[in-house]
């Protein structure tokens, strides 16, 4: 099978994910692009960081215009990873990357567990605790550094459990959190972009585009708390597959 016909469905799947879940894009894109596209993992991280941030922006254009973004939290836990997310993508370079993958996993599983045990919260209104969103944002925007993910697998969790976010706001709202993430992160991996292939890149962005609009129709019909068990068991998967590589 063509490189361009894999790139496509992958992309297809990783737009869904961000558009109906808020989260999932990097945590699949990297793998499919190194496992699946042939990638070397820095190639596939700042790739992944591309089309992640590309896709993002797009869904959260379309989960603002029905409401779903909560703008003053979501740019104040972005806000407050910036500087974090920095000095993780810095602090990434000295980590073995088996270790790296192995902490992805462990931290993807955790969160999954996490939701799986919570409940979504009521459809009324969320009360803004800006100490909690920027503490919260500051160790997502570490995390996010050291991984080199957008870090929507672990915004929407934080949302929900830390803030006490609804679903559907968590969705619109982590988009928000992963486009500022990503760029910042881009920020520091500018000289890698032009290196990428972007024969395969370019329809990866577009299938994941189209995909997150997709996404987006797909979670205005299923529950918050069907979104949210999908979410989990999608990053339990994850997991458990990185976290085998990552000990053999």
């Amino acid at each position: 099978m063509s490189a361009v016909i894999l790139a496509l469905a992958a992309g297809t799947v990783i737009g869904l994910a961000l558009g109906a879940l808020g989260g999932g894009g990097s945590v699949l894109a990297v793998p499919a692009l190194i496992y699946l596209l042939g990638f070397s993992p820095v190639g596939a991280t700042t790739a992944s960081l591309v089309i992640v941030t590309l896709t993002s922006a797009t869904a959260l254009v379309a989960h603002a215009r029905d409401g779903h973004v909560r703008w003053r939290t979501g740019l104040l836990f972005a806000a407050a990873g910036i500087g974090p997310a920095m000095l993780g993508g810095a602090l990434a370079d000295r980590i073995p990357e088996a270790v790296l993958t192995a902490g992805f996993a462990v931290v993807a599983g955790v969160a999954a567990l996490r939701m799986l045990r919570s409940r979504a919260a009521a459809e009324g209104a969320v009360t803004v605790r800006p100490g909690r969103a920027a503490a919260a944002g500051a160790g997502l925007g570490a995390v996010t550094g050291v991984l080199g993910v957008g870090g929507g697998f672990l915004a929407v969790p934080a949302l929900v459990g830390v803030l006490g976010m609804r679903m559907r706001s968590a969705v619109g709202t982590s988009l928000l959190v992963i486009t500022v993430n990503s760029l910042a992160a881009l920020a520091t991996r500018a000289g890698t972009v032009e290196g990428l292939d972007w024969a395969v890149v370019g329809p990866f962005i577009g299938a994941a585009i189209l995909g997150a609009w997709d996404g987006k129709r797909l979670a205005t019909k299923v529950s918050g708390r069907t979104l949210q068990q999908v979410f989990a068991l999608v990053l339990l998967a994850v997991a458990a597959f990185m976290l085998i590589d990552a000990v053999l």
